[in-house]
């Protein structure tokens, strides 16, 4: 059986509330994971999809605002719709500035939460694609020699190949074959793509 192209959790300890949830989102499609409160979520596997957190503010132990602000921290965080029978504006903002994707007062509209839930999922799979973008970039860097490495973080500083010559102490010959060997191993086929791919990177 293989992953399932996208998920949506549920975290709400009102049963009639998961249930309803879990049909409108199942009759649209989506596959949905239902749980009564934060620890029950974070007990259960997290399979590798596209997937958003539809999260109630009242909830038993941790409360979902507070489960928010420390998600939005950990390592692997996903996009988060707050939804709550008792906001107010200042919650609102709040979870607005945590991160959240939306902020759904109870009771919401059906297309609401579905618009919402589009988004967050589209979010999450933005995410994951650049992560997988940033990893091959980050093995292409690893392929490039110490010598490679030094000329393609002058390079991206708008040095010319004579003044990286002079900085590195070496012949302006040794810079262009660096030069022209990193390129190759990163794959970029201009000065320009170098340069965007050494933004991401941090270089």
């Amino acid at each position: 059986m293989g992953e399932p192209e996208q998920i949506v959790f549920v975290i709400d300890d009102d049963p009639a509330m998961r249930e309803a949830l879990d049909s409108l989102l199942r009759s649209v499609g989506l596959d949905v994971r239902c749980f009564g409160s934060v620890a029950e979520f974070l007990g259960a596997p997290r399979p590798d999809a596209p997937s958003c957190l539809v999260l109630d503010v009242r909830l038993p132990g941790k409360s979902g605002m507070d489960f928010q602000k420390e998600f939005a921290r950990s390592e692997t965080p996903l996009p988060v719709i707050i939804m709550t029978g008792h906001g107010d504006i200042a919650m609102s903002v709040q979870a607005m500035k945590t991160g959240a994707v939306d902020f759904l007062p109870k009771p919401f509209r059906e297309q609401d939460l579905l618009d919402a839930i589009a988004t967050a999922l589209d979010k999450d799979r933005l995410r994951r694609t650049q992560a997988a973008e940033l990893d091959t970039l980050r093995e292409r860097l690893a392929t490039l020699s110490e010598g490679e490495h030094s000329v393609v973080a002058l390079v991206v500083q708008g040095r010319l190949n004579k003044q990286i010559a002079g900085d590195l102490g070496v012949s302006e010959i040794t810079v262009k074959v660096r030069r022209a060997r990193a390129m190759r191993k990163m794959q970029a086929v201009s000065l320009a793509e170098l340069i965007k791919m050494a933004g991401k990177l941090g270089i």
